[in-house]
């Protein structure tokens, strides 16, 4: 993973993740331990082709001018977050209290 992909991931509450045959869908996301947590379905975002070991591109854009900063391959990896990472994604929620079917860790391309 290059430096700009982590100095951006770090910065962003969102990025924009598509998978082959889905459009690009805006989706809240938390950077951790080197990869990219998703959660999905119940009270939160759906994200069609999100599955496991589904192949996605994800998009950051700068949070303060919104321009394109970095496109990036990563794989999609259905997981049971540990408690330490639970508490962090339900934290990065800020205002609802996360209700989620899934969660998927999306870990980058060398």
């Amino acid at each position: 993973m290059t430096r700009v992909l982590d100095a951006a991931l770090r910065k962003a509450a969102a990025v924009w993740i598509s998978s082959p045959g889905h459009e690009p869908r805006l989706v809240h996301a938390h950077w951790r331990d080197d990869a990219l947590w998703v959660i999905t379905g119940g009270s939160e975002q759906q994200v069609p082709g999100l599955t496991d070991q589904a192949q996605v591109t994800v998009t950051v854009r700068s949070p303060s001018t919104h321009s394109h900063l970095i496109d990036a391959q990563a794989v999609a990896t259905l997981t049971e977050p540990d408690e330490e990472t639970t508490q962090a994604l339900k934290t990065a929620r800020l205002n609802t209290e996360p209700e989620w079917e899934a969660v998927y860790r999306l870990e980058f391309s060398a």
